[in-house]
């Protein structure tokens, strides 16, 4: 999810009921079904992103729980509305907690037992605090969106490290995905500056390979040449995500060129200081690519990893 985004607008939404009263039939009309009962304008649903068709989704089936005002919302559901990022696809259902575990399913609705938190209201709608969330998607999500989530929440200030701490040691022996929540905090770093390099991270600390510092400063004999994604002893690792040169969607190719020109010459810069090594999603999807591509560029894996000693050593903002 992009930080900038627009968040969706849950005044959209409109009960089946509501438009039969006004004489529309919904089903006939241009009209697209979110889940039984709630409807929404085909139009604005087709430009929605798929954070944003998530996030209808949420506030659709909270629109027909029966005590909206007891529904704290967990996991994806939470994550969705705080603007945390997940690298998986977003399910087709949401999770809500229920601390004494007594609450039957529903096709979009599941209950996850758990500890009782203090919920927040965002937008309206109860949810699990961040850190709370975060902890949560590390035990029932994927270790690669529990990062992203938790370098993010750390990036923009909306929960700390403590916070994350006192919530995976709250966990209980024996509970269900602990070593991992664990293993979220000692990974997470604020200083992580996307999703993707948050997931190429996680790829790194899979292959065994160095632990790098984060946005480290480069300068030369010009001044400054800026900050660099990932700074190994004799590598330098950037993600360039969905395009090669940070050209964003929707550049004029005066514009791209420029951007692409701008990059080239920094990257020149770079190199007189060490081998610049590039990669776009797929490769940072991939463990054994983005191995093989930072070796091809001389990092060498470690025989024993000390991401999480360096991790303890070094606490990340």
């Amino acid at each position: 999810m992009s930080e900038a985004a627009t968040p969706f607008d849950p005044t959209l939404l409109r009960a089946a009921a509501d438009l039969q009263r006004l004489g529309i039939d919904p089903g006939r009309e241009r009209w697209h079904r979110i889940r039984r009962g709630v409807w929404l304008p085909q139009d604005i649903w087709r430009n929605l992103s798929i954070d944003r068709r998530y996030e209808a989704l949420v506030f659709a089936t909270v629109m027909t729980c029966r005590d909206q005002e007891s529904v704290v919302l967990s996991e994806h559901a939470a994550a969705v509305l705080w603007g945390l990022p997940s690298m998986e696809p977003w399910p087709d259902r949401i999770h809500v907690l229920v601390p004494d575990g007594v609450s039957g399913p529903s096709r979009h609705v599941r209950s996850r037992p758990g500890a009782p938190v203090v919920p927040v209201s965002v937008r309206g709608v109860l949810v699990t605090p961040v850190a709370r969330t975060v902890i949560d998607l590390a035990r029932w999500a994927s270790l690669d969106t529990a990062v992203a989530a938790a370098d993010h929440a750390l990036r923009v200030g909306l929960c700390s490290r403590s916070q994350l701490e006192s919530e995976a040691t709250a966990l209980p022996k024996g509970a269900r995905g602990r070593a991992t929540a664990r293993l979220v905090v000692d990974l997470a770093d604020g200083l992580s500056g996307s999703p993707g390099e948050s997931l190429s991270r996680v790829q790194m600390f899979r292959a065994n390979l160095p632990r790098p510092q984060l946005q480290q400063p480069y300068r030369d004999a010009m001044g400054a040449i800026g900050y660099v994604d990932f700074d190994f002893a004799d590598v330098i690792g950037e993600f360039d995500g969905k395009l090669k040169y940070r050209v964003p969607e929707g550049a004029s190719p005066a514009e791209a060129g420029e951007i692409v020109w701008r990059e080239k010459k920094r990257e020149d810069r770079l190199r007189r200081h060490k081998p610049v090594a590039r990669w776009v999603w797929s490769v940072a999807r991939d463990t054994a690519a983005l191995a093989r591509l930072l070796i091809d560029h001389g990092v060498r894996p470690q025989p024993r990893s000390t991401w999480i000693d360096l991790g303890a050593r070094c606490p990340r903002s």
